[in-house]
């Protein structure tokens, strides 16, 4: 619709076939794949110099060693937690407000979120990063825990949920003794993923370094 050509797909049934001079004739690579996965096609796309848009999550306790890659190739890596441009409108909702609870003890935050019972990474990656949205905003909450560990008063947690024909749903509550206040993105379509992925591939095509959707929104 946007007016690009779809050179290639990949996955599990022609990735072994797939060649580097394959790769080298698209002019950017969108990957969303598995946590198992991703780390070998993001290296294999920087070692190409093909810049690559990353949607896939659970690897980002790998990230320093990614951004080191990158810099060393002189490459182009765009990630994102969640490429819904309504859902990075949240992500900006959630530190503003966080800033604003931060002088309000009164009030308790936690997070939801709602996936399909196909969703293999607990929590999300876009619940992890409402969560460092809020801790790096919100001076009582130091880290995220998941609902299955003990929670302090310092830790903040996040609630994860699988259900059937859920696409996905975020939510931030605030509650207090007086009242209640939530924040919510709650996707109808995945559509809504792939045109922001595709937002992010435009954008850095004929650019070096690393990016987020945060820098898409920016433009």
């Amino acid at each position: 619709e946007r007016g690009h050509q779809i050179i290639l797909k990949i996955d599990r049934s022609n990735a072994a076939t797939v060649t580097d001079t394959d790769l080298r004739n698209a002019d950017v690579v969108i990957e969303f794949s598995r946590p198992d996965s991703v780390l070998q096609n993001i290296n294999r796309c920087l070692e190409n110099n093909i810049p690559v848009v990353i949607g896939t999550t659970g690897w980002y306790d790998s990230l320093k060693s990614v951004e080191e890659l990158c810099a060393q190739k002189n490459g182009t890596l765009l990630y994102a937690s969640n490429f819904s441009i309504g859902v990075n409108i949240l992500f900006e909702m959630n530190s503003r407000l966080a800033a604003l609870m931060n002088n309000r003890p009164q009030y308790k935050v936690d997070i939801e979120e709602v996936h399909h019972l196909n969703k293999l990474d607990k929590p999300s990656g876009t619940g992890i990063t409402l969560a460092e949205g809020i801790i790096g905003q919100l001076e009582r909450k130091i880290r995220w825990v998941t609902e299955d560990e003990k929670a302090s008063a310092s830790d903040l947690v996040i609630h994860s949920l699988r259900e059937k024909d859920v696409i996905g749903k975020h939510s931030v509550r605030y509650s207090s003794e007086v009242d209640e206040m939530i924040i919510t993105h709650n996707a109808f379509s995945r559509k809504g993923f792939a045109e922001g992925a595709v937002l992010a591939a435009e954008f850095i095509v004929g650019k070096k370094g690393m990016f987020t959707m945060q820098d898409v929104l920016k433009r």
